[in-house]
C-alpha cells in the first residue's frame, strides 16, 4: 500500500512522507506514532496475490522489534524491491536501513540500561547483533552505504552505531574474516559505553570543557574498558576500546601510545570515531560535511592515523563523495549524496534541491543510471540559499547503514 503521511517530515522516522509499506515493522512504527487513519494512493499501490503473501492478522504481529524481526523486515522488503521502479526501490532500501539502524540504537540503549546489573546478558545481546550484521555484510560482494537523517533517538547511541557500521565496512575492506569483524563490531558499539557513568554535561558536552571536566571526560575510555571486561569480552575487544582515542603520532589518550603499539582494531576505531565526530561534533565544534571531513583527515591529520593502510582504505571505501556530502551537479543544481555506489564511486545516488519542490516530493537520482548527469564539485553549506539550507537540514545528525546490492537481473522493469 502506497501511503501519504499527513504530518511534518521531522515528526516521523521514515525517509519520506510518501512510500509503499514494505514490512510489519513499518506498521508497528506507524502505530507507535499514534496514527489511526492513513491516506493511501490506490494507483501507486501494489496488488499481491494472497496465495503468495498471506496477510498476517493482528495476533501474529510481533510486539517488539529485535534481530529476528529485522530479518523478517529485510525479507519482506527484498520480496517487494524488485517490483519497484528505481526511486521507489531507494525508498524501500532506505526504510530497511532505517529500521536496522533504529534496532541497533535501541539495543545499545537497552545495553546501557542493563550492563551494570546484567553484564553477561548485555554481552549476549551485543554478540547477537554483531553476528547478524556481519552475516548480512558478507552475503554480497557489493553494497551501498546509505545516509540516514532525521533519526529519532539519543545522539550518543546513534554515534556508537555509526562507529560500529563504518568500522565493519572498513574492516571488510581490509580483508578481516567473520570472527574478527564480529569482535570489531562489538568494540565499535561499546567504545563509549563508559560514558553512562559520567555526568550528562560531561558525557555529551555541547561546549568546550574546562580542564578539570576534560580530564573526567577522558576517563570514559578506561570506564568503557572496565564495563566490557565485566561483560566478558576478550583481549582484542578490550584493546580496541582502550585505543579508540589513541593516535599514531602519540597525541591521543589515555596512554599516548604510537602506531607501533596500536592494534589494527584500535587504529580502525580511532579513525572512524574521529570521522564521525567531525561530521557530528561535540564540544561546540563546527560540523564538517563528509567530503570536508575526509579532506581534513587526509590533508591535515594524516600523521595521527595509519595513513598508508587504514586511512587509505577508508578513503577508498567512502569514495570521493561520501554519503552526506553536498555537491553541485553539472546542470547547476545542488544536491546531497544519499547513498554510495561501490561499483561507480564518482556516480552516487543524490537528492537534488529544486526551487519550489518540498523535501517529501523530491526524488533521488541514481547518477550511475543517468550518464548525462554528473557531479561538478563538492560545496559547503555557506554556498546555499536559505531555502536550500532548509531543504538539506544541515544541523541534523548524519547516520549510516549498509545494504547489499541486488544483482541487476533481479530487477523487473516496467512494473509500477
Amino acid at each position: 500500500m502506497f501511503i501519504q503521511l499527513e504530518m511534518g517530515w521531522m515528526n516521523h522516522p521514515f525517509p519520506t512522507s510518501n512510500f509503499r509499506i514494505a514490512s510489519v515493522e513499518q506498521i508497528q512504527i506507524l502505530r507507535g506514532l499514534g496514527v489511526t487513519q492513513l491516506r493511501y494512493v490506490p494507483s501507486k499501490s501494489l496488488v499481491v496475490d494472497s496465495d503468495e503473501r498471506p496477510a498476517p492478522d493482528d495476533a501474529s504481529l510481533p510486539m517488539q522489534a529485535g534481530p529476528s524481526s529485522a530479518a523478517g523486515a529485510q525479507q519482506d522488503a527484498e520480496t517487494l524491491e524488485p517490483m519497484l521502479d528505481s526511486p521507489d526501490r531507494h525508498e524501500v532500501v532506505q526504510a530497511r536501513c532505517r529500521t536496522r539502524f533504529n534496532q541497533a540504537a535501541s539495543l545499545y540503549a537497552e545495553v546501557a540500561e542493563t550492563v551494570d546489573s546484567a553484564p553477561v546478558a548485555a554481552r549476549a545481546q551485543v554478540e547477537a547483533l554483531a553476528r547478524a550484521d556481519v552475516a548480512e555484510l558478507l552475503q554480497s560482494e557489493n553494497y551501498t552505504v546509505h545516509l540516514l537523517t532525521g533519526i529519532i533517538g539519543q545522539h550518543q547511541g546513534n554515534h556508537c552505531v555509526n562507529v560500529m557500521v563504518l568500522s565493519l565496512l572498513l574492516g571488510r575492506a581490509l580483508g578481516l574474516g567473520a570472527q574478527a569483524l564480529e569482535h570489531l563490531a562489538a568494540a565499535g558499539l561499546l567504545h563509549d559505553i563508559g560514558k553512562i557513568h559520567l555526568p550528562a554535561h560531561i558525557a555529551q558536552p555541547g561546549a568546550p570543557l574546562s580542564a578539570s571536566d576534560k580530564r573526567i571526560y577522558e576517563e570514559h575510555v578506561i570506564r568503557s574498558v572496565a564495563l566490557a571486561q565485566r561483560m566478558g569480552f576478550g583481549a582484542d575487544v578490550l584493546l580496541a576500546i582502550g585505543q579508540h582515542h589513541e593516535m599514531a603520532d602519540g597525541s591521543g589518550y589515555p596512554r599516548r601510545v604510537e602506531a607501533a603499539q596500536m592494534g589494527q582494531f584500535g587504529k580502525i576505531l580511532a579513525l572512524v570515531n574521529r570521522y564521525d565526530r567531525l561530521c557530528n561534533p561535540l564540544h561546540g565544534e563546527s560540523s564538517h560535511t563528509p567530503h570536508e571531513a575526509l579532506a581534513r583527515l587526509f590533508a591535515q591529520e594524516r600523521k595521527r592515523f595509519d595513513a598508508t593502510t587504514v586511512l587509505a582504505a577508508f578513503i577508498r571505501l567512502m569514495g570521493v563523495y561520501p554519503p552526506g556530502s553536498l555537491v553541485q551537479l553539472n546542470d547547476g543544481r545542488y544536491a546531497r549524496v544519499v547513498a554510495s555506489n561501490s561499483q561507480s564511486p564518482l556516480r552516487p545516488h543524490v537528492l537534488p534541491f529544486v526551487v519550489g519542490v518540498s523535501r517529501r516530493d523530491a526524488r533521488v537520482v541514481d547518477l550511475g543510471s543517468h550518464q548525462e548527469q554528473g557531479i561538478r564539485r563538492s560545496v559547503k553549506f555557506d554556498a546555499l540559499s536559505d531555502e536550500a539550507l532548509e531543504f538539506f537540514l544541515p544541523g541534523q545528525q548524519l547516520c549510516y547503514f549498509f545494504d547489499r546490492v541486488q544483482p541487476v537481473d533481479t530487477v523487473r522493469e516496467g512494473v509500477a
